[in-house]
């Protein structure tokens, strides 16, 4: 599985390889099922200036997920409990490495007392979300040309 894999919150150095690998893999999973709009949403805002002062500030945590010193996989929270970005090189999808991720951040936010995570879920990854334990908590919803599935867990996730 994932046992060679190490996860870490990332460096501001990785902050690009990061937000690089978010890109290529929304591209190949989420980019073909969104309209032109939703695809320059997000590549708004992953790169705005105004994200990577969030992260180097602590407001936007990144942990990465990293192979023989090579990010493979990327899983963000923001306004403290809400999953923001997860995603893991197309290659290595289902060697749980996503669900190392969320246990990651989850860990770090029982330190807060956070009892919950939620996230907007693609409809891609609605599937491997409830595998983890969350659940649905609305209607799906379309802003900014982006499709999502609003979720939320009180589980604890395992890695």
């Amino acid at each position: 599985m994932s046992g060679d894999i190490n996860i870490s919150f990332a460096k501001p150095e990785e902050w690009e390889a990061a937000m690089e690998l978010a890109w290529r893999t929304f591209l190949v999973f989420e980019g073909p099922e969104y309209s032109q709009e939703g695809i320059d949403n997000f590549l708004k805002f992953i790169s705005e200036e105004r994200l990577f002062q969030m992260f180097l500030n602590g407001e936007f945590k990144l942990a990465v997920a990293k192979k023989d010193e090579m990010i493979v996989g990327v899983g963000a929270l923001r306004a403290v409990s809400h999953v923001s970005l997860l995603f893991v090189n197309k290659d290595m999808h289902r060697m749980g490495i996503g669900r190392k991720l969320l246990a990651f951040l989850q860990e770090d936010l029982e330190k807060s007392g956070s009892p919950k995570m939620t996230v907007h879920a693609s409809l891609y990854g609605v599937p491997f979300y409830k595998r983890v334990g969350f659940i649905e908590s609305g209607e799906v919803k379309r802003e900014d040309g982006i499709e999502y599935q609003p979720m939320v867990c009180f589980c604890k996730i395992k890695n």
